[in-house]
């Protein structure tokens, strides 16, 4: 009989503000919210901590908004570089026990732990990695186990902070259908909504649907969210070498004049987002769920931010609405900019996120027009099919070129934003 896998999620518990905290013990016990600029009036919440969540701050959220919410809140800066290090520290404590680790963003990762029984069930490897990661960073973290990858990382929301939930063979059902549906792994809150049309409001009233009914509402796609829901999920847990080979994919480039506004940088922004699709689509690494701008102004102070995107995607015209909101969330305009970059990152294969706005038909769609929009201008040129908006300062199409190689590449990210 075929050994069934033991699969673990790790989700560190607030993440960023935790950092914070166990850099400056006098945060903890009170509220504490990470900020991309603290001393700007209209700064936003990157990060928050537990007690700040229950008073109602949330990511995103304007400092004035979270202060009118939390008058004692207290802000502090980011600090991304530290956000990674700690990250890697964890990652060696989860080498202890697996070679098979796959990143979902800076603070969350699933572990193949079915060959580690030297170190103990399932249960008990999660319970030794709470504790080494509490004891030797200051953090903790909520471990889901179970059989399979979507179902760990269900479980690993079900109980936080600090905790180490299973859910197995035994009692999934009971635990796992009563929820509603938009807990399920990439069922976001249009697709939850859509789903809900057909009375499907719970993971056991979609594990109970048909796959052929799922099929004829959301495509092909809908037997996948039915197999994630009957616990049929069988894609594998990365190992790190296998991982490491692409971790982003990105574009950045120096501008012939500084951009001065807005327009300017989706004037950019456009053609940066198409080359990064390009070379994603070629790589066949999969579609990206997170996305990263970088930006250097005039005096040559960096902002880097990096946000999840709405859905797992390939598509330039994704990229680019991620990358606009990015910006105009986090960038004041002290200074005009000199150069700006894109990258996409935790890639996933196989899987498709559906919403109500865009179902798989229409993805798939797109998907065929941008890659016939590729062939023809790698034949005929760049220029010979163009975004309006590129045409305001064409001599911005001669800074960026979406087929060169030597602009667009694959590297390491560095900075993450946590998720609400």
């Amino acid at each position: 009989m075929e050994k069934q896998n033991v699969i673990l999620h790790s989700d560190l518990n607030n993440f960023f503000a935790s950092v914070e905290m166990a850099l400056n013990p006098s945060l903890v016990g009170k509220p504490v919210a990470v900020c991309g600029n603290a001393e700007e009036r209209h700064g936003i919440v990157l990060a928050k901590s537990e007690i700040a969540k229950k008073m109602g701050v949330k990511t995103a959220m304007t400092i004035i908004e979270a202060k009118r919410l939390c008058p004692n809140l207290v802000t502090v800066q980011s600090h991304h570089d530290l956000y990674e290090e700690y990250s890697k520290k964890v990652r060696k404590i989860y080498e202890r026990y697996t070679d098979r680790i796959e990143p979902f963003g800076i603070d969350e990762a699933w572990l193949d732990v079915t060959h580690s029984s030297i170190f103990g069930s399932g249960k008990e490897i999660a319970d030794k990695i709470r504790k080494e990661v509490k004891e030797e960073l200051g953090l903790t973290c909520s471990v889901g186990v179970s059989f399979n990858k979507v179902f760990a990382k269900l479980a690993s929301d079900l109980k936080k902070p600090d905790a180490t939930t299973v859910i197995n063979c035994e009692n999934y059902i009971k635990t796992v259908w009563r929820l509603p549906v938009s807990d399920l792994l990439f069922v976001g809150k249009s697709t939850s909504l859509k789903l809900n049309r057909y009375n499907i409001f719970t993971i056991g009233d979609l594990a109970n649907t048909t796959p052929e009914f799922l099929n004829s509402k959301l495509g092909k796609w809908g037997e996948t969210l039915w197999m994630y829901a009957n616990g049929k999920d069988d894609s594998p847990v990365r190992r790190i070498d296998e991982e490491e080979r692409a971790k982003s994919v990105g574009n950045s480039v120096t501008t012939y004049r500084d951009l001065q506004n807005l327009r300017d940088v989706k004037m950019v922004l456009t053609y940066l987002c198409e080359s990064v699709a390009e070379r994603l689509v070629s790589y066949g690494i999969g579609k990206a769920t997170t996305l990263s701008i970088s930006v250097r102004d005039s005096s040559l102070s960096w902002v880097t931010r990096q946000c999840k995107l709405p859905y797992p995607s390939t598509l330039s015209e994704d990229f680019f609405k991620s990358a606009v909101a990015l910006f105009e969330a986090n960038y004041k305009w002290h200074s005009s900019i000199r150069s700006i970059g894109v990258s996409v990152s935790d890639f996933i294969e196989n899987v498709e996120q559906l919403t109500f706005e865009q179902d798989t038909a229409k993805y798939e769609k797109k998907v065929e027009l941008e890659k016939r929009v590729t062939n023809l201008r790698k034949k005929y040129g760049d220029n010979t099919i163009r975004k309006g908006i590129t045409l305001c300062d064409t001599e911005f199409g001669r800074s960026v070129h979406p087929h060169d190689n030597g602009i667009t590449k694959v590297h390491n990210s560095t900075e993450s934003d946590e998720n609400a």
